[in-house]
């Protein structure tokens, strides 16, 4: 399991934030790692309509990503494969980086197997 959600402020151009692509390259590293199986990845993104970053300066944009993924797997992996993670989302929003004021995060947060449901049909 691997889920991704994307948060980020309206004032990223659409052509630059690509969130398509964005979603396809995360969905192809986190595969490559072969920890996460790619049945069970999902990405879904949220435009933030209202927000207000550090002194309030409007040209000023932000995009998170938290991961959730399913327990089982060492600290050691989950920080390699975050930074796997992490390198790709860089790169891929690098002309937005140098474009315009923003601030890049990303949290993976391991859900707990006891407490984690989940069905589905394919």
């Amino acid at each position: 399991m691997a889920h991704f959600i994307y948060e980020y402020s309206a004032n990223l151009p659409a052509e630059l934030l690509d969130l398509q692509t964005l979603m396809a390259k995360m969905h192809t590293t986190a595969a490559e790692t072969g920890i996460f199986p790619q049945s069970g990845m999902r990405s879904r993104a949220i435009r933030c309509d209202e927000f207000y970053l550090a002194d309030g300066d409007p040209a000023k944009g932000f995009l998170n990503l938290s991961m959730k993924v399913g327990g089982g797997r060492d600290l050691a992996t989950r920080k390699e494969c975050g930074e796997l993670l992490f390198a790709t989302l860089v790169e891929h929003l690098q002309p937005l980086l140098d474009s315009r004021p923003l601030a890049i995060s990303f949290e993976m947060r391991e859900l707990h197997e006891h407490v984690k449901f989940n069905r589905k049909s394919y």
